[in-house]
């Protein structure tokens, strides 16, 4: 049973600076536009990636009437809306304000809530970290001081499966199992436990800190974004936006956030090392899940100030939430899992799924990091037949797609500094029977997972000369080929421990890299010669870290 999942994968390489933020946060949202190649880009936040059928109608009008016809999702389970006209501010929000997607007008870039997106659905994991989610949003809301915080900033809520604790979060929560001792409701110590009331216990942590504090579950929420209103003073000086940008010296940790919440009243346990209370073997599991790889595992020498929680002999069977199909439900009722092909979906595709919840589901859906949407409350019947249907729709239905794991930037001509429509050469490398195109080195990138990578040529693999190498684009009459099949130094072995078939593969139209996955992935990057094909993977252990400060939308 995990108890714990390890720290977020550091996002700024060992040695290098934080970031001057000498300018305001452009990030993207729904009330403030972003101007692209295409015309202007709305983001919408779904806290938790809830939808009801009602709102999803609701996008699905505002892509129709005044976008290109599309809806993107996102990395953090948000909705993309892409070429808006310019005079289109006005009624977009009404639209939003209508179906209840702008609670708070002040606030609503600061949405970013991630959750475990099967929470709940299968047969094993609670659905309390939704119903934290929903908590967390309304205090939020009516939060003065969170609006100071950054359109990036991100809180993760892991059900204790562990699909999005590796996913970058600055204030995370991971459930814990039933039965852990959770901090005493009252009193001025710490260190005090009893067995867990009603909505157990979570882990909270910031940033890469590998210690957490455990609290009671009903104050995870509160919890958090006192976790939040600490970053910001701890960033006062350094105008930080995300934890991981904090300078040396000024970061902020486990232990001070610790202070914070005694001082707002809620207990808390601090475990030092919280991440030895995993087995290896579950580490490495969910890592895998959530794209992260082998090499994010933690060390196991911290010794923890506080009891680990209950480990099973066995490992818990959770359902791998990054993958579509049918998800089983503990009472009898279904789930449907499917992926959008590159992160984009028709207004038909949408509205079809829309259907479908409001039809035969509980009226709600769930957008993931995955850039997929999960519809519970179906029967058995009704899952399989709609499963067909969606497939015929187009959407990514089984984990063995030749789509599966395959993700690409906007690329032209929606953006202006993409090199080529990686969009269109990623299909004609997949319609090709290869995700991968002929590269112009392989390499293993020993980079963050937020950074361009820093390329260690393989032993042994020669690298192609100048000159030689495929233009980006589309190879003319390409052939079906049997399926996707490992490119030269991509292949199991001693310095690729895994094949290509388990790591999503990114597309790139330039070195930004907008979008792209956490953790272990094939970094497909257009270049001036072709395409340059690398697999990032995350340092171990971490450093403080900061994402870049490329002024672009990558939620």
């Amino acid at each position: 049973m995990l108890a714990a999942m390890p720290p977020s994968p550091s996002t700024r390489p060992h040695g290098s600076e934080p970031p001057i933020r000498d300018r305001g946060d452009a990030c993207p949202g729904a009330l403030r536009l972003h101007s692209a190649a295409d015309g202007h880009l709305a983001r919408v936040r779904l806290p938790a990636g809830d939808l009801t059928v009602r709102q999803a109608e609701a996008l699905a009008d505002a892509a129709d009437r005044l976008g290109d016809g599309h809806l993107s999702l996102t990395s953090r389970g948000n909705a993309e809306l892409r070429g808006l006209p310019d005079d289109c501010g006005g009624r977009l929000a009404a639209l939003l304000r209508d179906a209840g997607l702008l609670p708070s007008e002040r606030h609503e870039r600061i949405r970013n809530i991630l959750a475990s997106p099967l929470a709940g659905l299968d047969r094993h994991t609670p659905s309390d970290v939704r119903l934290w989610a929903r908590e967390l949003d309304g205090l939020l809301c009516t939060s003065e001081s969170a609006t100071a915080l950054s359109g990036r900033f991100l809180f993760v809520l892991d059900d204790g499966r562990g699909d999005v604790a590796a996913l970058g979060g600055d204030v995370s929560l991971v459930a814990e199992p039933a039965g852990t001792e959770a901090p005493a409701d009252h009193g001025d110590r710490s260190g005090t436990g009893q067995p867990a009331r009603p909505g157990g216990s979570a882990l909270l942590r910031v940033g890469d800190d590998p210690a957490a504090l455990r609290i009671a579950g009903p104050d995870a929420p509160r919890a958090a974004l006192t976790a939040a209103e600490a970053f910001l003073s701890a960033a006062e000086a350094s105008g930080a936006w995300r934890v991981r940008e904090l300078p040396a010296g000024h970061g902020l940790t486990a232990r001070a956030v610790a202070e914070r919440l005694r001082g707002a009243g809620v207990e808390c346990v601090l475990v030092a090392g919280a991440t030895d209370v995993v087995g290896a073997a579950d580490v490495a599991a969910a890592a895998r899940v959530a794209g992260a790889g082998t090499e994010a595992a933690p060390s196991t020498k911290a010794v923890a100030e506080a009891p680990a929680a209950n480990e099973a002999s066995t490992p818990t069977p959770y359902a791998d939430s990054s993958a579509p199909g049918i998800i089983e439900g503990g009472d009898g009722a279904h789930a449907l899992s499917v992926l959008a092909p590159l992160g984009r979906l028709s207004v038909a595709q949408w509205r079809l799924l829309v259907a479908v919840a409001a039809a035969d589901g509980d009226g709600v859906l769930r957008l993931t990091p995955w850039r997929g949407i999960v519809i519970p409350g179906l029967s058995a019947d009704a899952a399989a037949a709609r499963l067909r249907e969606l497939a015929a729709a187009g959407l990514i239905t089984e984990p063995d797609s030749p789509w599966h794991r395959i993700g690409a930037c906007t690329g032209r001509p929606g953006c202006a500094k993409s090199l080529t429509d990686v969009r269109a050469d990623a299909t004609a490398a997949v319609t090709a029977g290869s995700p991968v195109p002929a590269p112009v080195s392989v390499s293993v990138s020993v980079s963050d997972p937020d950074t361009c990578p820093d390329p260690v040529h393989l032993p042994g693999k020669p690298e192609r000369g100048p000159g030689t190498e495929p233009e980006p684009g589309p190879k003319p009459n390409p052939e079906p080929g049997p399926g996707p099949k490992p490119q030269p130094g991509l292949e199991p072995g001693p310095d690729n421990s895994a094949p290509l078939h388990h790591l999503p593969v990114y597309w790139s139209g330039c070195e930004r890299r907008c979008g792209h996955p956490h953790g272990a992935w094939v970094d497909v990057l257009a270049t001036a010669d072709g395409y340059r094909v690398s697999v990032v993977r995350p340092k171990t252990p971490p450093a403080p870290a900061a994402p870049p400060g490329a002024p672009c939308p990558t939620s």
